[in-house]
């Protein structure tokens, strides 16, 4: 149970990358049942394993995607991820193996049609029915439910601000047995609803990007991102996790609130997993929102893990 005393301390330099791997930016990450750490990145190397103490275990994917985004991992330690520029969601055994595809390989729906896959974000997965939820996306502005076996159910939600609309769905998850929290990015709001697409509820952040909660928890964490660039430098505005329970009310939050590389700092949170001990792991699109920018560019720390305490 967490509560406002509860603290979380940022641990450097977490992971062992052997040489020459690289991350080059880390998207997401998730965690199995044994506490083992998958990162999805955008290096050579997309998909890298470590133990919870991150030791290097191993790493496949080489070519197999085209622009990694997000990844979950269901109860029987399966991995969903997704392909947003590839438009397409893979469920793959953690060697690597696929399972299934939803989507076909660089074809994209209409931009904005409400079809499936215009560059998805993120999948959620219910752990009594194995239902998928998969928001979309970038190019879209919906959620769609497939069944277990990746057939089509229902879809919702389209551009807009008011209730059930979004912009820009970026990452999902469930809680509290049977609710969806939604990352309605651009309009700077977790949107909650029920598995049949009925809204239900709204929180406000600034600009939610990625969000974590244990099905049976009412506990959420959300990572925020940080200011916009007319704003820039402008303290408490994002770069931090707030967990709130299931009123969307604050129960503790850590992370400075300031763009850096310092441990207690963030630059470009972009997933989020918590594993069994209670310790959190961010994936940060840094070299998007940093190194791409410095001169020269160069690869910042995208990858860090909190310890609960």
């Amino acid at each position: 149970m967490i509560d406002n005393k509860t603290k979380f301390d940022p641990v450097p330099f977490w992971a062992k990358l052997p040489h020459p791997m690289r991350f080059h930016e880390a998207t997401s990450v998730a965690t199995d049942s044994e506490d083992n750490v998958y990162v999805y990145n955008r290096g050579l190397f997309p998909l890298i394993i470590f133990d919870k103490n991150g030791n290097y275990l191993n790493h496949w994917g080489e070519g197999e995607f085209d622009r990694p985004h997000g990844i979950r991992v269901d109860d029987n330690d399966d991995l969903f991820l997704i392909d947003d520029i590839g438009h397409i969601v893979q469920k793959r055994s953690k060697e690597g193996e696929i399972i299934f595809t939803i989507g076909e390989r660089g074809k994209a729906a209409e931009w904005q049609g409400g079809d499936y896959f215009n560059r998805p974000t993120d999948v959620a997965i219910d752990r009594e029915t194995s239902d998928i939820f998969v928001s979309d996306g970038y190019g879209n502005s919906r959620i769609h439910k497939f069944d277990s076996a990746g057939k089509h159910i229902l879809s919702w939600g389209k551009p807009g601000s008011e209730e059930g609309e979004f912009s820009l769905p970026h990452n999902i998850s469930i809680f509290d047995k049977d609710k969806i929290a939604l990352c309605d990015r651009e309009n700077f709001r977790v949107q909650i609803f029920d598995f049949d697409g009925n809204y239900l509820d709204q929180w406000h952040f600034h600009r939610p990007i990625a969000i974590y909660s244990d099905q049976y928890s009412k506990e959420i964490y959300v990572a925020e991102a940080g200011a916009p660039e007319v704003q820039a430098g402008v303290p408490n505005l994002g770069l931090r996790v707030a967990i709130v329970n299931e009123k969307g009310e604050m129960i503790s939050s850590f992370g400075k609130g300031t763009l850096g590389e310092q441990p207690d700092q963030l630059i470009g949170p972009h997933g989020i997993a918590v594993d069994t001990e209670g310790s959190i792991y961010i994936a940060e699109v840094s070299f998007t929102a940093y190194g791409s920018n410095q001169d020269p560019q160069r690869e910042v720390v995208s990858l860090r893990k909190w310890k609960r305490s």
